[in-house]
């Protein structure tokens, strides 16, 4: 069996963090293993208190993994502390971690803005030149380029420029600004459009995380980036489709919608 390490923090609801990315993984047949950056205490409608790994138990937890259960492919989820963005940065040089992708989570749907500048600086520095695939939304995109996006044209001006930047490729996903569920890949100076059917459902919480977690686990399993791509759009589809409606707020995607056999019944 494939492996991937989920590289992030945890989310009591389970909605997104570690516990979507592991419930994606599995769902997409992989053995998942992970490594906790932060504790946190939230639901469906908020989150209500944050307490942040040391640098010195992430490098434990990493050493752990690599040493033990090599991944086939990493994620990386949202990391607030330059401290940490260095440790991991750190270790994935250090073991040679390959099929990497970053989630370079920065900017709410919301548009507020999740890390500090000195983070973001220190992701931009440190994480994201190690990236094999970046995971912007719109407003990360922004901030990453530079520029403004309001529509296709500038999707294509600014993932070409990330691209370029960081040596890596980049799908800029569609659904803030712009109103679609169009994802744009960029490598190599050339982009592909991936379409996506825009799914009626406010129970949307923890979709970025669990896209980039779909993404890695195809790649663990020998998919191109393009494969790779089109089949976490399509299981991230079946997620939404599924209209699970869970807790007071924004909620969860049923990430085991495809799940079936004799002990879930």
């Amino acid at each position: 069996m494939k492996t991937a390490l989920t590289i992030a923090g945890s989310d009591s609801s389970g909605g997104a963090g570690i516990q979507a990315d592991i419930k994606t993984m599995t769902a997409n047949g992989v053995y998942a293993t992970s490594a906790i950056t932060a504790l946190t205490a939230q639901n469906t409608t908020g989150v209500y208190g944050i307490l942040e790994s040391t640098p010195e138990f992430l490098a434990n937890q990493l050493d752990c993994i690599f040493t033990d259960i090599f991944p086939d492919a990493v994620k990386t989820g949202m990391v607030s502390s330059t401290a940490l963005i260095a440790v991991i940065a750190d270790k994935l040089r250090q073991y040679g971690a390959r099929n990497i992708v970053v989630d370079p989570v920065m900017v709410a749907t919301s548009g507020a803005r999740l890390i500090s500048e000195e983070a973001v600086d220190a992701l931009k520095e440190k994480l994201l030149p190690l990236a094999t695939l970046l995971t912007p939304n719109i407003p990360e995109a922004e901030v990453l380029s530079g520029m403004t996006i309001e529509n296709a044209a500038d999707m294509e001006k600014a993932a070409r420029a990330i691209s370029e930047q960081y040596g890596c490729a980049v799908l800029c996903k569609g659904g803030h600004q712009i109103s679609d569920a169009d994802d744009l890949l960029w490598r190599e100076d050339a982009g592909v459009w991936f379409r996506g059917r825009r799914i009626q459902n406010n129970n949307t919480h923890g979709t970025g995380c669990t896209l980039s977690s779909a993404i890695a686990s195809n790649l663990a399993k020998g998919y191109d980036l393009d494969q790779s791509v089109r089949r976490a759009k399509a299981y991230i589809s079946g997620a939404l489709a599924a209209m699970l409606d869970l807790g007071h707020g924004s909620g969860p995607m049923d990430h085991m919608f495809d799940l079936r056999g004799e002990f879930v019944r």
